[in-house]
C-alpha cells in the first residue's frame, strides 16, 4: 500500500472516530456505525449529494458493514433526515426543504399531500399526472413549488417513503380475459391486476368481494399487481358492508397474539397489590353511572352534592393506565387503533373486551379502580377548586339516560334521588355559564337503526337527546378542562383538543355566503364564539337551519389532538383536552398517565408527542369515515325494498345537479337530479342558496317540503334516487333569467351544462349524478358536535 493510501485511510478513520455520537452508539450495538447525526453533518460539509458507496468510503465502511451502513441510510430516508434521489444519491432533506407528506386521492385523480406536521401554510394540490404511481395513504416527501392559479400550493413528489395500501378489498372481474380488482375505496382510482395462480386455488366468482397482497405497486406506465388472499362473499351478504369497511379503511380489527395473552393475565377484580398509599377509598360515594341502554363499558361515573352555596362535584374515570403500561403488548395495540370503531351491531374495541367491558368497566356493585376529578363548582357555575387523585370505587348502580330523565320529569320518589336532583341543579347552572361562555351549540338529528333477528332493518328511529345526556355531557366536559389546565399549571406535555376558528379565507366565503342569505356574522376579522352563537339563534327556526350549521361549521378548523395548546373555539375554552373515555380513545389514556406522572412528580414522555397526535387524529377521521360508509350502505340497503314508495320530504341540501330530500319518518336522504324537476331548464343558483326553472319561475329553495318517489337504491355506491312528484314555489320574478352573478356562479360550478339540464332528458343515466356531496348538502356526522 502507498504512502498516499496510507495517509487516505488515517484520515478516513479519523473523520469516523470524530463522531460526536459515537459513544452513544457504542453503547447502543457491538459494532457501531457512524450515528445519524454524524452522516447529515458529513453530507453538510460536502455541500452536494452523495451516492451511499460514495458516503461508505468516506466513512470506512468495510465490505462486512455495508449493508448496514446502506439499510441505516434507507431507515434515515423513511423517517425523513435524508433523501435518496431518482440518480441514488443522498441529500440532506433539511437543505431541500422537504415536507413530508400524506396522500390523500381524490376520485376524480387528482390528490393532495397534506403535512404530516402541519406548518399553517396548507397542504399541496398534486394533478393527475404526479398521482400517477401514488395510491391513497401513502408517505411522501415534497418539495415545495408555486402556487397554482386557484390559489393552492403546488409541490413535487420527490420521494415514496412509506406504502399505505398493503392489502386491498374490492370486487372481483374478468376484463378481457385479465382478472382485475375493482376497489372498493374510490380513492384507489385504479384497478389492480390480479395473478391468475392466486385465481386458481380460490377460485372467485365473478362479482365476489375479495381482498388481495399488492405484490408490486403502480408507476407512470404500469397498474398494480396482486394476489388474492380471500375471497369474502357476495356483496349484498349479511354484515358484508361490515367486513368491506374494516378493510377498505385498513382498521385493526384482530388484536395480536401478545396482547390477548396479556389480557388474560390481567385479573377480572381488584386485587389487594392493586392498591398504594396514594390511592382514595370512595367505595362509600354514592357514584353511579348514567349511558345510554345498549351501552356495554362504562367508563365514567358521577355524583354531586351541596356544600354551602356551591357544590361538589365527582368525576370518577376508568383507571386504565393502572392496567395498560407504556409500550407493554396492550399499550402497542391500543396506540395502533387510537379509538374504538362503533358500527350498527359490531363495536371494534380500542382494548380486548376482557378490559373494556371487564375490569376497567364500571359495572355496578364491584369493586374498580379510577382516576378522579374532585372539583368545587360554585353557585355562577365557576370552578373554584378541583383535584385529581387515583382512588377505588365501587358504583351504587347502571343508570340509562331515558330512566334518569323521565325520573327527573315525573318527581316523586326514585332511586338515588337527592345526588341525581343535585346533579340536574347544577347541570342547570353549567348550561347557564356554557351560554354565558358564548359556546357555540349545534343541534342534529341522530337516528338509530332497530334490527330484526335475521339482522335486518326493521325501522330507523330518531334519538332524542334529553337533558340527562347534556348532564353527562356538562360533568364530562369540567373534568375535562380541569385535566387541560392541571397539566398547564404543572407544565406537563399531553395531547390537548385544539379547535381553531375560521381562517381569513373562509371567514371570507362564511361571510358572503350569509350575505346572500340576509344573515350577519359579527366579530370583524376576528370573531368570537359569542358572535357565532348569536348567528345560531338568528336562524335556529328557519328551515334550512341545518344547511347554515354545516356552513359555520366549515369555516372553522377541523379539531385534532395536538401537543400545543391552541384552546378549542367551539366550546369556548382556553383550554382543552380529553380525559373522561379512556376505554375508547387513546388520547385520553396519555392525558391519565401524564396527571399520574405529575402526581408523582415524574415525567410521561411517549416517543413523540407530535407524531402521536398527528396518527391519533388520523385514526379518529378513519373511524368515522368506516362508520359513515357503513350507515350509508345499510340505509341504501334498506330502502331497496322501498323502490316505488311515495315519501313526504324536505329539501335538505343541493347543488348544480340536483336536490337531496330527508325523507319523512325514515330520516333517509335521497337525490333528486335537476332533470326530474319540471319540464324547464332548470339553473342552480348558489347566492340565494336554491334552483330556479328560466320560463316557469319555480323554486326550490332549502328546507322546502316536496313529495318524491324512490326510483333507485344502488348498493355500489350507497345512494338513493328519487323522482320528483310535487313541490316548488312559484317565484315573484316569473321567467327572469339568471343575473349575471348567478351566471358567473353556474359557470363557476363545471359550466352551464351541468348547471341547466333540460326535464326531458329523462332517460339519461344517472350514475355519475352523485360525484361529491357539495357544500350545500347535509352532512348529519359532519354537523354532529364533537368534542
Amino acid at each position: 500500500m502507498s504512502i498516499i493510501e496510507m495517509n487516505k485511510n488515517t484520515k478516513f478513520l479519523n473523520l469516523r472516530e470524530k463522531d460526536p455520537f459515537l459513544e452513544r452508539e457504542r453503547q447502543r450495538y457491538e459494532n457501531p456505525l457512524p450515528s445519524r447525526e454524524w452522516v447529515i453533518d458529513i453530507l453538510e460539509q460536502e455541500g452536494v449529494p452523495l451516492k451511499i458507496a460514495a458516503l461508505a468510503q468516506k466513512l470506512s465502511i468495510t465490505d462486512a458493514e455495508y449493508e448496514f451502513f446502506e439499510r441505516r441510510i434507507k431507515a434515515m430516508a423513511r423517517d425523513g433526515q435524508v433523501l435518496i434521489n431518482r440518480r441514488g444519491a443522498v441529500c440532506v432533506a433539511d437543505k431541500l426543504a422537504l415536507v413530508k407528506c400524506r396522500i390523500e386521492a381524490h376520485k376524480d385523480g387528482f390528490g393532495f399531500a397534506v403535512p404530516l406536521t402541519p406548518t399553517g401554510e396548507g397542504d399541496f394540490v398534486l394533478y393527475e399526472r404526479q398521482m400517477r404511481g401514488l395510491m391513497h395513504g401513502d408517505i411522501v416527501t415534497v418539495r415545495p413549488g408555486g402556487i397554482d392559479r386557484r390559489g393552492r400550493r403546488e409541490g413535487q413528489v420527490l420521494d415514496i417513503v412509506e406504502r399505505a395500501q398493503k392489502q386491498v378489498v374490492g370486487r372481483y372481474y374478468i376484463e378481457r380475459g385479465v382478472a382485475i380488482l375493482d376497489p372498493e375505496d374510490q380513492r384507489l382510482t385504479q384497478s389492480i391486476i390480479l395473478e391468475p395462480a392466486s385465481l386458481t386455488e380460490m377460485n372467485p366468482q365473478s362479482g365476489q368481494v375479495v381482498v388481495a397482497e399488492i405484490v408490486s405497486y403502480p408507476d407512470a406506465h404500469r397498474p398494480a399487481v396482486a394476489k388474492l388472499i380471500e375471497v369474502l362473499g357476495d356483496y349484498a351478504d349479511s354484515g358484508m358492508e361490515i367486513e368491506i369497511a374494516v378493510r377498505k379503511h385498513q382498521l385493526p380489527y384482530i388484536f395480536s397474539e401478545a396482547c390477548m395473552q396479556a389480557a388474560e393475565n390481567i385479573p377480572d377484580h381488584v386485587q389487594a397489590k392493586d392498591w398504594d398509599e396514594d390511592r382514595v377509598d370512595l367505595r362509600d360515594l354514592p357514584l353511579v353511572t348514567i349511558d345510554g341502554e345498549t351501552a356495554r363499558d362504562f367508563d365514567d361515573a358521577v355524583y354531586a352534592e351541596k356544600i354551602g352555596r356551591n357544590f361538589r362535584l365527582v368525576v370518577a374515570i376508568a383507571d386504565v393506565s393502572h392496567y395498560v403500561r407504556p409500550d407493554d403488548a396492550i399499550d402497542k395495540d391500543a396506540q395502533e387503533r387510537a379509538t374504538s370503531v362503533y358500527f350498527p351491531r359490531r363495536v371494534i374495541p380500542m382494548l380486548p373486551e376482557r378490559l373494556s367491558n371487564g375490569i376497567c368497566s364500571l359495572n355496578p356493585d364491584v369493586e374498580r379502580l379510577c382516576m378522579v376529578c374532585d372539583m368545587v363548582v360554585t353557585y355562577a357555575g365557576n370552578i373554584k377548586e378541583y383535584k385529581f387523585y387515583p382512588a377505588v370505587m365501587r358504583s351504587k348502580a347502571r343508570l340509562t339516560y331515558t330512566q334518569v330523565w323521565e325520573w327527573l320529569e315525573k318527581g316523586g320518589d326514585y332511586p338515588h334521588k337527592q345526588p341525581i336532583e343535585t346533579l340536574y341543579k347544577l347541570f342547570k347552572i353549567l348550561q347557564k355559564k356554557r351560554h354565558q361562555r358564548g359556546a357555540v351549540e349545534f343541534e342534529s338529528l341522530e337516528t338509530q337503526m332497530m334490527f330484526d333477528d335475521n339482522g335486518k332493518i326493521e325501522r330507523i328511529v330518531p334519538v332524542v337527546r334529553n337533558d340527562a345526556h347534556k348532564l353527562i355531557e356538562e360533568c364530562m366536559l369540567a373534568a375535562n378542562v380541569c385535566a387541560a389546565e392541571f397539566l398547564l399549571k404543572n407544565k406537563h406535555s399531553a395531547l390537548f383538543r385544539n379547535h381553531l376558528g375560521p381562517t381569513p379565507e373562509k371567514l371570507a366565503t362564511l361571510r358572503e355566503q350569509l350575505g346572500l342569505l340576509g344573515l350577519h356574522l359579527g366579530g370583524g376579522d376576528n370573531p368570537a364564539p359569542k358572535d357565532y352563537a348569536k348567528l345560531a339563534e338568528q336562524f335556529s327556526s328557519r328551515p334550512d337551519s341545518e344547511l347554515l350549521q354545516v356552513m359555520m361549521l366549515r369555516s372553522m378548523q377541523q379539531a385534532v389532538y395536538e401537543p400545543d395548546n391552541k384552546g378549542h373555539f367551539g366550546l369556548a375554552y382556553e383550554a382543552y383536552t380529553h380525559f373522561t373515555s379512556p376505554i375508547r380513545r387513546y388520547p385520553d389514556l396519555t392525558v391519565h398517565r401524564a396527571i399520574k406522572a405529575v402526581l408523582k412528580q415524574k415525567k410521561y414522555t411517549p416517543k413523540s408527542w407530535q407524531a402521536l397526535g398527528v396518527h391519533t387524529s388520523f385514526c379518529e377521521r378513519r373511524a368515522d369515515d368506516a362508520s359513515r360508509d357503513v350507515e350509508n350502505w345499510l340505509k341504501t340497503y334498506y330502502m331497496r325494498d322501498k323502490v316505488g314508495e311515495v315519501f313526504g320530504g324536505r329539501i335538505s341540501g343541493m347543488a348544480n345537479f340536483g336536490i337531496f330530500v330527508t325523507l319523512d319518518d325514515i330520516h333517509i336522504e335521497g337525490m333528486v337530479h335537476i332533470s326530474d324537476l319540471g319540464e324547464d331548464y332548470f339553473n342552480f343558483r348558489p347566492e340565494i342558496m336554491a334552483i330556479e326553472g328560466e320560463r316557469s319561475g319555480v323554486r326550490f329553495g332549502m328546507g322546502d317540503r316536496v313529495v318524491v318517489k324512490v326510483a333507485r337504491a344502488d348498493l355500489d355506491t350507497s345512494k338513493i334516487d328519487l323522482t320528483l312528484i310535487s313541490g316548488g314555489e312559484k317565484s315573484n320574478k316569473r321567467g327572469k333569467k339568471p343575473s349575471d352573478k348567478a351566471a358567473k356562479s353556474a359557470k363557476g360550478n363545471n359550466s352551464r351544462s351541468h348547471a341547466t339540464v333540460k326535464a326531458k332528458a329523462k332517460g339519461k343515466s344517472s350514475d355519475a349524478k352523485h360525484g361529491g356531496k357539495p357544500s350545500a348538502a347535509k352532512s348529519k356526522r359532519r354537523g354532529k358536535k364533537k368534542h
